[in-house]
């Protein structure tokens, strides 16, 4: 029976990453329509994410909130709970406050642009990020223009994003998944691979 800590991993959820050579072009909506998806483990329901939407154009807040319990038969072994507050302004990433718990683990991240960078509070410290750079939250595709960070854990990650199709990109590196968008720029699903070897898919609600 393989360790409940390795089942879900910062692999599957999340995750950022560095800098990325391709930049997707889809044209969002002028505030986006919310999003819920169930969230599955090799095709077994184990929780559900979802996103609301709030603003106009010029400023968007999107609201985060990720549940998922694993199982052995009727044990839980494994929970967590991401909640995030994302807002971008004309088109750009301004600010993200996060609260993660994770088997009891609790972690939070503070960022904010400002004064030509982003600024980055987490449990490791704090930093200073170039102004470019996005949380990889994964509603957005306009995240792809450039270097990212994990929302989670504040922290830089190394990966490398290419566009498999016009509405499909491929993360990989420290994260293994696959992003799928609608014509109109909205997050349709989310394939990756955990370190177990099994699967986690997003399928949208």
């Amino acid at each position: 029976m393989p360790n409940a800590e390795v089942l879900l991993s910062r692999r599957l959820i999340l995750a950022g990453g560095l800098i990325l050579p391709i930049a997707p072009r889809l044209a969002l909506a002028a505030t986006p329509r919310n999003l819920s998806f169930a969230v599955f483990r090799n095709n077994s329901h184990i929780g559900e994410h979802h996103i609301a939407f709030a603003g106009d154009g010029a400023a968007v807040t999107a609201t985060t909130d990720a549940i998922m319990t694993v199982k052995i038969g009727p044990v839980p072994v494994f929970r967590y709970h991401h909640h995030a507050v994302e807002t971008r302004r004309d088109g750009l990433f301004a600010t993200l406050e996060t609260a993660t718990t994770t088997n009891g683990k609790a972690e939070r991240v503070e960022a904010e642009r400002t004064d030509g960078a982003v600024r980055v509070d987490c449990a490791t410290g704090k930093a200073v990020l170039a102004a470019n750079v996005n949380p990889l939250t994964h509603w957005n595709p306009r995240i792809f223009d450039g270097p990212m960070f994990n929302p989670q854990t504040g922290k830089m990650m190394k990966v490398r994003v290419s566009r498999e199709t016009t509405t499909r990109w491929a993360i990989r590196g420290e994260v293994e998944m696959d992003d799928t968008y609608d014509e109109t720029g909205a997050w349709l699903a989310a394939k990756a691979k955990a370190d177990d070897g099994s699967t986690i898919e997003y399928r949208r609600l």
